[in-house]
């Protein structure tokens, strides 16, 4: 073959793509490359419903002018409009209650269906054994099982999240009467559902390593999962200081706080400046008697406004994040012991 020919095949070479990975990550990535497919789509699909629903919500807000109005509001600029939010809510909060629970499922989905079998199904049937033997440490073969899944699981749970985000910031208020502290909403919006997402996936992961039985490993990170988010719930309004709003009424229920701010807790402020937890004096003919007993000079309601919103997210975020890496921590001394003897 002459040397022509030689340089007219070399330009005509074709250069074929090689994946960065190697070794156990690239066969972990070859395992999953179909989950991988499957969240590309289901992303595509949802961004594609997000920016009809964002679009179609916020053009009924602007044309029939019910920006921040309920179906019972004291502003002036929305008098006369108690119908138009009633037909808003009766065509849009049932998609918005939609998307909020199925954020709110995709933690445990994620520890679920990928963090829980990720290690039981190679411990039940046996294949982990087969990776050992090809000169890959067990410490390697962990780290390389979990790197890949957990790489998907924040990139579409960040995804999501994202689109979720900007599609119901239109409607998450007095249109809707779905505010931004109830538990799906929350659990759907910004950095929140990407650390719980983290979090599950994490304690899927260990479950199965030490159940090492899919199914039950399955059952039990859901009911483990269920326990993390009723514990994140739980310490939420704490995680920020509430703000103290003084009644002009003299009323200590949420009545008294803009609609966009989280009531929690209201009472009675005597002249010594000690508060009196609003069921110190019971509603009924003797509460003026008992606020005149214990020299009652104010009411108080504590809440969290709307403004702290993402302090909250982002402080429960580092929190849930935490949770995660401790028990992602956890996972090499604890696979140690189990795969020790196996």
């Amino acid at each position: 073959m002459s040397a022509g020919t030689t340089r007219g095949a070399d330009r005509h070479t074709v250069r074929v793509w090689r994946s960065p990975l190697r070794g156990a990550a690239w066969l972990v990535w070859r395992q999953h490359r179909w989950t991988v497919r499957l969240f590309a789509v289901l992303v595509a699909v949802c961004a594609a419903g997000a920016v009809v629903l964002r679009l179609r919500m916020a053009g009924f807000i602007d044309s029939h002018h019910i920006a921040g109005c309920s179906e019972i509001s004291r502003l002036p600029a929305c008098a006369g409009t108690q119908d138009a939010v009633a037909a808003f809510r009766a065509r849009y909060t049932a998609p918005v209650n939609l998307i909020t629970t199925a954020m709110a499922l995709l933690p445990a989905a994620a520890g679920m269906f990928l963090g829980a079998p990720l290690i039981a199904r190679e411990l039940e049937h046996g294949t982990a054994r087969l990776a050992w033997t090809q000169s890959v440490s067990r410490a390697r073969w962990l780290a390389a099982k979990c790197a890949v899944p957990a790489a998907i699981v924040l990139v579409a749970s960040s995804a999501l999240a994202a689109l979720v985000t900007w599609c119901l910031r239109p409607a998450l208020d007095e249109v809707s009467g779905v505010y931004w502290y109830t538990q799906r909403a929350f659990d759907a919006l910004g950095p929140v559902p990407v650390a719980h997402c983290l979090a599950a996936f994490v304690t899927g992961v260990l479950t199965g390593l030490v159940v090492r039985r899919t199914l039950p490993a399955v059952a039990l990170t859901a009911v483990l999962v269920g326990f993390l988010t009723y514990g994140f719930a739980t310490v939420r309004p704490h995680l920020a200081e509430t703000v103290t709003t003084w009644s002009a009424s003299g009323a200590t229920d949420a009545s008294e706080l803009p609609d966009a701010s989280w009531y929690q807790g209201g009472g009675l402020l005597t002249a010594s400046g000690v508060r009196l937890p609003d069921a110190s004096c019971a509603a009924g003919e003797g509460y003026a008697a008992c606020g005149d007993g214990h020299e009652v000079v104010a009411a108080y309601l504590d809440s969290h406004p709307v403004t702290q919103h993402w302090q909250l997210a982002w402080t429960e975020s580092a929190l849930a994040v935490g949770v995660a890496v401790l028990l992602a921590a956890a996972l090499f001394p604890v696979a140690s012991r189990v795969l020790r003897h196996r």
